[in-house]
C-alpha cells in the first residue's frame, strides 16, 4: 500500500475502540486519507467527535444516510476506498463478515468493498479460542481478508491471553510496509527459533504430540523481530498468528522440523529451540487405522534426531539455546543438557499443575550458561519473551566480543 491511497478504518463495539483513534493519527501521519466508519456500539466507547477531528471528515454512522445525494453512503464508502481496515473487530464483527450478513453500516461495507480487506481482531481470549471463531478466521482468510493479530497480554476483562488488539504502529507497518520499530539489541542479526509441538503419526487417524502451546515460542519469535531481528520461525501444529516481519515454515513431525531448522541454522547467528520436540516416534506407520486387540498392545519407538545438539555441533555453530521443560531435578537435568549438548544456553522451567509452562499465559525461567545464570520470575510469556531476548543479545554480543 502506498501514501496516496485511501483507507476506510471501521471501528467496531470493544474496548480496543480507543487504539483506532491513534491509528487514524498514524495513518494521516503516513499521508493517507482516512475516513472512518462507526458501529453502535463503538460509539458507546469513542465518540465519532473524537474520529472526526482525528481524520478532517464527518464520521459515517447510518446505513442509510439521507445526507446523500442517492441515500447510499455505505455504497459511496465502499468505492471511495483502496483500503479498508476493520479495527477492532469483535467476535460478532468476524462473524458477521464470514457468514456474508449486512445488518449495519460496517457489515454492509464489508460486503460492499472490493479493495484489499484488514481485520484487526480485538476479543476476550476465551472467545478467540472458541471453534467457531477459528472457523470464523478461516473461512476469511479463504475469502481474502489478511488477519493482523491478535497479540498477548493483559486484558480489560482481568484474563491474560491471546486477544488484545495490535498496537497501532503494527496495523501502520502492515500497511504500509515499513519497517518495524526496534530497540537494536539484536539489529543486523538472524535469529531461527523453532516452537510449538511435533505430531508423529502412528496410522492415518493417531499421531503422539504433547501438550505444548507453542506461545512461548511465537512471543520470542515477537520479541526478536522487535529487537531487530531478522526471524524465521519454525513452528509445529498451534492456534497463533505469527508475528508481522517474521519468515513462518510450517511442519508437523520431528523429522520435518529439523530437516527445516538444519536447512536455516548456517545461516542463523541465533538459534533458540523453543520446540517441544518428540524424543521418539513410531517404528511403523501403519497404512490402515490401528484396531484394537486385546486388553494390551505395544508401540516400537525409535528415537529422532536431536535437532538442538545437531544446530550445536555445526561448524561454525550459531548462538544455541536450548529449552529444558522438568518435572523434578531442575537445575541437575538444565546444567547436564547444557554440558552434553554443548549448547551457550539454557531457559529451564517447571512443569506441572502447580506451575505455568505448557497451556498457560505465564512462565518463569532459570537460565544457565557456562559459569553463569539469572533467574527470570513468574510472569506473562510476552514480558518473559522480552527479558529472555534481552538475555540472549547481551551473552551473544559478549561471546562475538572477546
Amino acid at each position: 500500500m502506498t501514501t496516496t491511497q485511501r483507507v476506510l478504518l471501521a471501528v467496531c463495539g470493544g474496548i480496543a475502540a480507543y487504539k483506532a483513534a491513534e491509528l487514524t493519527r498514524l495513518l494521516r501521519k503516513q499521508g493517507a486519507q482516512v475516513r472512518i466508519a462507526m458501529t453502535a456500539s463503538a460509539q458507546q466507547f469513542v465518540s465519532p467527535l473524537t474520529f472526526q477531528a482525528l481524520s478532517g471528515h464527518p464520521v459515517a454512522t447510518d446505513l442509510l444516510d439521507a445526507s446523500q445525494e442517492n441515500a447510499m453512503g455505505h455504497i459511496n464508502l465502499a468505492k471511495w476506498a483502496d483500503t479498508l481496515v476493520v479495527a477492532p473487530a469483535t467476535a460478532n464483527s468476524l462473524a458477521k463478515f464470514s457468514h456474508g450478513l449486512a445488518d449495519d453500516l460496517v457489515s454492509t461495507l464489508y460486503l460492499a468493498a472490493t479493495c484489499p480487506l484488514y481485520l484487526a481482531p480485538a476479543m476476550n481470549q476465551a472467545m478467540w479460542h472458541k471453534a467457531v471463531t477459528q472457523d470464523n478466521i478461516a473461512r476469511l482468510k479463504q475469502q481474502g481478508a489478511i488477519i493482523i493479530g491478535p497479540e498477548q497480554g493483559d486484558q480489560a476483562c482481568g484474563d491474560t491471553g491471546l486477544g488484545r488488539m495490535a498496537e497501532p504502529a503494527a496495523i501502520c507497518q502492515q500497511l504500509f510496509n515499513t519497517a518495524p520499530p526496534v530497540d537494536g539489541l539484536l539489529h543486523g542479526l538472524t535469529v531461527l527459533i523453532s516452537a510449538g509441538p511435533t505430531r508423529e503419526p502412528l496410522d492415518p487417524v493417531r499421531y503422539l504430540t504433547n501438550r505444548s502451546s507453542g506461545k512461548m515460542g511465537y512471543a520470542l519469535a515477537a520479541a526478536a523481530v522487535q529487537a531487530g531481528a531478522k526471524v524465521t520461525l519454525v513452528s509445529g501444529p498451534v492456534a497463533l498468528t505469527a508475528p508481522a516481519y517474521s519468515e513462518v515454515i510450517t511442519v508437523e513431525s520431528a523429522a520435518q522440523m529439523c530437516h527445516a531448522v538444519l536447512a536455516k541454522a548456517a545461516q542463523a547467528d541465533i538459534y533458540i529451540g523453543a520446540a517441544a520436540v518428540a524424543d521418539y516416534t513410531p517404528s511403523t506407520v501403519f497404512t490402515n487405522k490401528f484396531k484394537k486387540q486385546g486388553d494390551e498392545t505395544s508401540l516400537s519407538l525409535q528415537k529422532t534426531q536431536d535437532i538442538l545438539a545437531s544446530v550445536a555441533a555445526l561448524t561454525p555453530a550459531p548462538f544455541t539455546v536450548g529449552f529444558a521443560a522438568e518435572t523434578n531435578d531442575l537445575e541437575n537435568y538444565a546444567l547436564d543438557k547444557l554440558a552434553r549438548k554443548k549448547v551457550d544456553m539454557i531457559a529451564a522451567n517447571w512443569v506441572g499443575q502447580q506451575y505455568g509452562g505448557f497451556d498457560s499465559e505465564q512462565n518463569a525461567l532459570q537460565v544457565y550458561w557456562h559459569n553463569g545464570q539469572q533467574h527470570l520470575a513468574m510472569t506473562d510469556k510476552t514480558k518473559l519473551a522480552a527479558q529472555l531476548i534481552a538475555l540472549i543479545a547481551t551473552r551473544w554480543h559478549e561471546k562475538n566480543t572477546t
